[in-house]
């Protein structure tokens, strides 16, 4: 879920996480009008729309059972294995 600029409050789901940049990609979110001149037959030109990154820290995950934009713990679950959980709620996040 975005929780800041103009797309706030909308959500979508993660495409791509750009871990160098600090950016994440998100599904229907953020559009941008990218300008383009044809490159021979085959790719026309245009004014083509596409998903632009957002500031990692402008995103929240979003909890599936409090349905609410939440942050995350990590706790060790069977002894070994190590999830991230909710902490609205206590929901394990990781299946």
């Amino acid at each position: 879920m975005v929780i800041r600029g103009r797309e706030k409050g909308k959500s979508g789901r993660i495409l791509r996480v750009l871990h160098e940049k600090e950016k994440v990609i998100v599904e229907k979110i953020n559009f941008v009008k990218r300008h383009t001149r044809p490159h021979g037959q085959q790719k026309k030109g245009g004014i083509l729309e596409k998903e632009a990154p957002l500031h990692i820290s402008n995103v929240m995950l979003l909890c599936e059972k409090c349905n609410k934009p939440i942050r995350i713990g990590h706790r060790i679950v069977e002894g070994v294995r190590k999830a991230r959980f909710c902490k609205k709620c206590g929901e394990i996040l990781d299946k």
